[in-house]
């Protein structure tokens, strides 16, 4: 079994949301005084490889706690997108390219190729996103869940989020940000998991998202 891990690293330094603080790392216990290591993480829910549910955006929608657990494990297909440009946009040839395969995914990833600039200013920059035909197809479909390899599911200047809202005002689906390392799979179906931590009304959580090849 191949495992690959698509999932950055949460450090105090790491990429966030602009206008988010980063995550701190307070040390709490050590082994000089307390003979162990203990450390007070705080951080937003969404931040790193996270997860969203439709409770991020609507009050009274699902939270990530109220999935069932089934709903972050399945199969995975990579919608190859890395010749885009910046600000380029994902439209229904990408998906049609891979025939059934992608009616047959539970979840589809766009691998924009834009976790490249993780760690530098352009990451925050006018990455491709998907259209509303898309959007619209997936919403239609019986999908799990979406991932990108990017911040957000809707271009970093369009702060009314209208994919978002579209994607959650009526669906039960996750959206997942901040992937990487999609790149290490080809055009066929992966098994591909993406616990959220378990947390009580959570509007959404970091993730390890990890897909696996037999």
């Amino acid at each position: 079994m191949k495992v690959i891990d698509l999932t950055h690293t949460i450090k105090p330094d790491m990429p966030v949301y602009p206008g988010t603080e980063p995550p701190a790392f307070v040390p709490a216990n050590s082994y000089e005084t307390e003979g162990f290591k203990e450390t007070e993480l705080r951080m937003f829910t969404h931040t790193g490889t996270h997860m969203d549910p439709p409770a991020h955006l609507f009050g009274g929608r699902t939270t990530l706690d109220a999935f069932p657990v089934d709903q972050f494990i399945g199969r995975a297909l990579v919608i190859d997108c890395r010749d885009l440009q910046e600000g380029g946009r994902i439209t229904m040839d990408r998906i049609e390219r891979y025939g059934k395969k992608a009616e047959k995914a539970d979840f589809l990833l766009f691998n924009t190729g834009w976790d490249r600039f993780w760690g530098d200013e352009r990451y925050f920059g006018d990455y491709p996103c998907i259209d509303f035909d898309v959007l619209d197809y997936i919403v239609s479909g019986n999908y799990k869940g979406i991932g990108f390899d990017t911040i957000g599911l809707d271009p970093i200047a369009e702060e009314e989020l209208p994919r978002h809202k579209r994607l959650f005002m009526e669906n039960e689906i996750v959206n997942i940000e901040n992937l990487t390392n999609l790149d290490r799979f080809g055009d066929g179906l992966f098994y591909f998991s993406c616990f959220p931590l378990k947390i009580e009304d959570a509007d959404g959580s970091p993730i390890r998202a990890v897909g696996w090849l037999e």
